[in-house]
């Protein structure tokens, strides 16, 4: 089987699309409505497991995920979200645009930057698809999310 561009240049950053993960509840990780392919919101897990659990900070200090280490948390989401919309589409090459990315951060009351823990995901998405990765984006501070997770990405692409 032939690599798709877009995991080629996921490849040469030394990442790759996992498996699509299996879901905690009730839902599927990604549809397709006319050409637009909106994944669920997919959280931070590789191989079956959490690398950071809790709320952001800045430091990440008392127990909480360090500003840095939740931007790496966002580039494992948006990874995750490439491969719930592989699973619909079969080739990440057929993507025309990334469309709208919405990220949502368990904040410490005091944490104010979410922007920048959902750059991790949106730089991986402008570097895997060049123009076509720019996007709409919102980010959103949360009090919780599921399982205690930091971060959650979802996405939508239109695609042929």
């Amino acid at each position: 089987m032939t690599t798709s561009q877009v995991e080629a240049r996921l490849k040469d950053m030394g990442l790759t699309v996992p498996e699509v993960a299996t879901p905690v509840a009730s839902y599927v990780p990604a549809v397709i409505s006319g050409q637009y392919v909106y994944t669920s919101g997919q959280i931070p897990v590789q191989n079956g497991e959490f690398a950071f659990k809790g709320k952001v900070s800045e430091t990440g200090a008392d127990g909480t995920v360090s500003l840095n280490d939740a931007i790496d948390q966002a580039r494992v989401c948006a990874l995750n979200t490439l491969a719930a919309v592989k699973s619909v589409i079969g080739d990440l090459d057929r993507v025309k645009r990334v469309v709208k990315v919405t990220g949502f951060v368990s904040s410490d009351p005091e944490f104010t930057g979410q922007a920048q823990v959902l750059n991790g995901a949106s730089e991986l998405y402008g570097k895997a698809f060049g123009e076509a990765g720019i996007h709409a984006r919102s980010a959103v501070g949360v009090a919780v999310l599921p399982l205690d997770v930091p971060v959650e990405v979802e996405l939508i692409v239109e695609y042929s």
